[in-house]
């Protein structure tokens, strides 16, 4: 339970979001619920794809379905809520409700950051050690990783809410966001937070200098070992297996650096909701689109599911 300055005690917030724009809610409505069901579609086919098709069961598919499975939860713990609230005039959230869904979505988000460096060094150990790629990613390392991601995000997170709501907060508890966010609550303390800014701003940090590194590791092996394929075809062949991971790291990280560390008297309300929007709702859509577009393994899976289907009728 939070404070105020007068040591009064408050149960929950208010968490205005678009309510500055009605006309615009609506169609927010409408268009996020769209979204929403495609996520969830996209994501649960690539899940159980990964699961039917015995081709699938490789290291690459075992991460990818973990990663569907975050992009499932993350976006469940934040916009079923959200389209409540554009469709009534109740826009409360109670204070244990506040916590859970920063706690719950800043550990899916951390979870997220740290798998996509796990996925990079996969493409590694299958371009640059092919001959040894399945004694290196034996299935209990591969799941030791996915344990591994899950219990440092989620760590991460437990250490910035803590952090976040330890602060005492000031007499309006209303949050001019859609969701529980760490810029959006700092700006409801009444004491200077640039101790607190500096603590979660190095927690940050951390949390993608890790995973990035790996990326950057990975991926500089990775263009040196294509670069000696004599064939273009072969070339073309090795980067294809890259190219979508590369695309949702680069929607991933972009967005997180854009909302986590910039300056916080930089940070303006209206692009925090825009780019939360993207996070929580674009990017765990097209995640799905990005991997199967071009993707030949996932699309023959899909057929052979759909055709099985249709001869057993």
């Amino acid at each position: 339970m939070g404070t105020f300055p007068n040591g009064s005690s408050f149960m929950g917030f208010i968490l205005l979001g678009f309510s500055d724009r009605p006309q615009l809610e609506l169609v927010l409505f409408v268009v996020l619920l769209i979204f929403y069901l495609f996520t969830l579609l996209g994501n649960t086919t690539i899940i159980a794809l990964s699961h039917l098709d015995p081709h699938l069961q490789t290291p690459m598919y075992f991460f990818l379905s973990n990663l569907s499975f975050l992009d499932l939860c993350y976006t469940t713990s934040t916009v079923p809520q959200l389209l409540v609230h554009l469709r009534t005039a109740d826009k409360s959230i109670s204070f244990g409700g506040c916590v859970a869904q920063l706690f719950i979505s800043l550990g899916l988000g951390c979870t997220e950051c740290i798998l996509l460096g796990v996925m990079a060094f996969d493409r590694y150990a299958a371009i640059c050690k092919p001959l040894q790629y399945t004694v290196i990613m034996h299935p209990r390392l591969c799941a030791l990783m996915a344990s591994a991601s899950w219990f440092f995000g989620f760590g991460n997170s437990l250490l910035q809410t803590v952090l976040i709501f330890l602060l005492p907060l000031c007499g309006r508890n209303k949050i001019d966001h859609f969701l529980c966010e760490i810029p959006a609550l700092l700006k409801l303390a009444y004491v200077d937070t640039t101790v607190n800014e500096s603590e979660l701003f190095f927690a940050s940090v951390i949390i993608l200098l890790i995973p990035v590194a790996l990326i950057i590791f990975s991926y500089g092996q990775i263009v040196r070992a294509v670069l000696r394929i004599k064939s273009s075809a072969g070339q073309r062949k090795a980067f294809g297996t890259c190219g979508s991971h590369i695309t949702v790291v680069s929607l991933f990280y972009g967005t997180a650096i854009y909302a986590y560390l910039q300056p916080s008297n930089n940070y303006s309300q209206d692009q925090g909701k825009l780019t939360s929007l993207f996070y929580t709702i674009v990017t765990p859509m097209v995640n799905p689109v990005i991997y199967t577009l071009r993707n030949k393994d996932v699309t023959g899976a899909m057929k052979k599911v759909l055709c099985r289907g249709h001869d057993s009728r």
